[in-house]
């Protein structure tokens, strides 16, 4: 009998935790709902696209009552969607910085995750599938904007799929950034299930954390936590596909990213404390790459720099003068000692 009241009062507790943190999650995208329907300033509306068989969720953001002549479009990594890049809190959103600069940004979610249609085999979207996904994009945007060039952002394993898409189909992308590159196997592991079980503990393992375990709070902003965790919950929910995973954990010797097929310009921009990153070839990147192509390492940064309290307008403008054609020379990049 005591062993079976103390399991009810760990139940208990756990219960109690998790309501806890449903509270919260709530509370931040009624935070954020409330945010976006009061800044009219920004419009954003979603494009029907379908490939294979499946819905995919194409959306544009824009300053309302512009018409930009510039389009981007951003890809997200192996397990959660592209609401990460629009952290509509104090000036973290990318989407929005991008969008006052003269964007329409686009946003695309691969096949099984976030708004776009499920998929019943999760090793399915892989790196090849996903770049089809891409490059289905990127022409329904030309078609949309009545462009014939586009430029085109992806992030760690979107790196992969963006970087296979202008390999393959280079014809629509004006300039390229590879933010995070997975250039290499980030080390061997079976990956045996066919999705992945996502958790809020997951979702924030790219924040920095100190030498006890807490999270580091001189790099990032508790609320950016909470907002991005709310919405993995809210539109990634339990599960996510696995075949981009199945790609990426493999040995470290491994190429992923054949950076020799890519033909247009192309921004690396990382930070230095990235544990998933090969740094010897993110810093060998540009012997590999065409003219125009830039490297970009921010000091201190990490996988999630682009919503790192320190580095986030750092890395807004790296970016931005990259695709404006105003960036460092590439010479000026300082390689670390031996």
């Amino acid at each position: 009998m005591k062993r079976y009241g103390r399991m009810n009062m760990k139940k208990t507790a756990w219960l109690l935790a998790m309501a806890m943190c449903l509270l919260v999650a709530m509370s931040a995208m009624a935070c954020a709902e409330a945010a976006l329907l009061s800044d009219a300033s920004f419009t954003c509306e979603a494009l029907p696209l379908e490939r294979a068989g499946i819905s995919l969720h194409l959306d544009r953001t824009i300053i309302e009552g512009t018409a930009p002549d510039r389009n981007i479009l951003l890809i997200h990594g192996v397990t959660y969607s592209t609401h990460e890049f629009d952290i509509y809190y104090e000036d973290y959103s990318l989407v929005r910085a991008l969008a006052r600069e003269g964007y329409a940004v686009w946003r695309l979610d691969i096949a099984g995750y976030g708004q776009s249609g499920a998929v019943e085999d999760g090793f399915l979207p892989d790196s090849d599938y996903a770049a089809e996904d891409i490059n289905a994009a990127v022409n329904r945007i030309c078609e949309f904007a009545g462009q014939d060039r586009i430029d085109l952002l992806g992030w760690s394993w979107g790196t992969v799929t963006t970087s296979r898409c202008v390999a393959k189909y280079p014809e629509h992308i004006g300039r390229l950034v590879l933010y995070a590159p997975i250039l290499s196997g980030i080390g061997a592991h079976e990956v045996a299930e066919p999705f992945h079980h996502n958790t809020w503990e997951h979702a924030a393992d790219d924040f920095q954390r100190t030498e006890t375990g807490a999270f580091n709070y001189d790099t990032v902003d508790p609320i950016v936590i909470e907002m991005l965790c709310s919405g993995a919950w809210h539109y990634d929910r339990e599960s996510s596909p696995n075949g981009g995973r199945r790609d990426i954990c493999v040995d470290e010797s491994r190429q992923l990213i054949d950076l020799e097929k890519i033909t247009v310009p192309t921004l690396v921009i990382c930070g230095d404390q990235d544990p998933y990153l090969n740094y010897d070839l993110v810093y060998a990147a540009l012997a590999h790459l065409p003219e125009g192509s830039a490297l970009e390492v921010i000091e201190g940064a990490s996988h999630v720099a682009f919503i790192e309290k320190p580095f986030h307008k750092d890395f807004q403008e790296r970016l931005i003068g990259f695709l404006d054609g105003t960036e460092a020379d590439a010479a000026d990049i300082l390689l670390p000692a031996a």
